[in-house]
């Protein structure tokens, strides 16, 4: 089996896992070199998965001639630098969500990706998780008729630290955290036309002093007059919890879990049982079989399923629904230029 030889920049929380993926579970893939601009955490994770190369400088990585593929994993304000370095090489290139913080950026890289013939991908793994795969080949088979409402909840256990939070690397909790609901949206019901939001720092206050919120709601109108809600917390203590609803014209679909293990505590007046942890664990797979299809698409020469375009719509709405929220009108998603 031919394995196409990746390189990995970033090295977090999610940078890692992608490490463990793409070193020992994908057979399409060889990690070859990592990247972050922690020397020694480079130099860790290149140990532990018996990688190469290491480096501090992305650039190296890019211009490795073992390097025939790239991962970026790094926060979201530096994404536009290096993925136009990627578009140079003509590397082909996945990219984690969102793909920039401002629709400048955002531009900027489609246009140089476009120019350069490269294949790009983004990285929305919830389409690749298998509730959401099988509901989106339900209701495009029609078996809920039409898709009238879209209703999603996305709660994390626990805030990030304020440096991951800072809107200036983030884009802010409707951006980072709700660009997944956004583009799910999309996914199933089509473009969004309006949003209305609000949303509050209630639970953390100490977000407030970078400008953060924990709490908000989004209501979406389509171009086709559907509508949608979206509910976003930061303090949904109780465990990760992550759904989706479609209402039809013919039935509904319901999608997500928050039991964890598949057994029940039944005592004398309580029943109870565990939660999903995190999304790590909530996703692990589907994160997996994300990289696995870039791998394959590349190595068979097949388009990419999800398109630097759905992360420019996707991002069109989300910045929207921030600017909704913080002037308190409902926004027109065309009208982010």
């Amino acid at each position: 089996m031919a394995r196409l030889g990746v390189g990995l920049i970033g090295l977090g929380r999610l940078g890692r896992v992608y490490a463990r993926d793409l070193a020992g579970r994908i057979p399409e893939t060889r990690l070859v070199a990592v990247a972050d601009p922690v020397g020694s955490l480079a130099e860790e994770v290149a140990a532990e998965f018996e990688v190469p190369r290491s480096f501090t400088d992305p650039m190296a990585l890019i211009d490795d001639p073992s390097v025939e593929a790239i991962v970026i994993v790094t926060p979201t304000h530096i994404h536009r630098e290096q993925v136009i370095a990627c578009a140079a090489s003509k590397k082909p290139t996945f990219c984690e969500k969102p793909p920039a913080l401002s629709l400048d950026e955002v531009t900027a890289m489609k246009t140089a990706i476009e120019k350069s013939g490269m294949f790009f991908q983004m990285g929305f793994m919830r389409r690749f998780d298998a509730g959401y795969a099988a509901a989106k080949k339900q209701i495009d088979a029609g078996r809920i008729g039409m898709p009238l409402v879209f209703k999603a909840t996305s709660r994390d256990p626990f805030r990030p630290s304020l440096e991951y939070a800072d809107p200036k690397s983030s884009g802010g909790m409707l951006i980072d955290m709700g660009i997944h609901d956004f583009d799910l949206a999309r996914w199933f019901m089509g473009e969004v036309a309006t949003v209305s939001a609000i949303g509050g720092t209630l639970a953390y206050p100490e977000l407030a002093t970078i400008g953060d919120i924990d709490n908000a709601i989004a209501t979406l109108v389509f171009a086709n007059g559907r509508l949608g809600v979206i509910d976003l917390t930061r303090n949904g203590f109780y465990g990760y919890d992550i759904s989706t609803e479609l209402l039809g014209t013919a039935g509904t679909v319901r999608i997500g879990y928050i039991r964890e293990t598949p057994i029940l505590m039944m005592t004398k007046n309580s029943i109870a049982h565990d939660t999903v942890p995190y999304f790590m664990e909530r996703f692990e797979r589907a994160y997996t079989l994300q990289l696995q299809n870039f791998a394959q698409n590349v190595l068979s020469d097949r388009e990419p399923p999800v398109r630097v375009s759905d992360g420019i719509e996707a991002l069109r709405v989300a910045l929207a629904a921030t600017e909704a929220c913080r002037s308190g009108q409902s926004k027109a998603v065309a009208s982010i230029t």
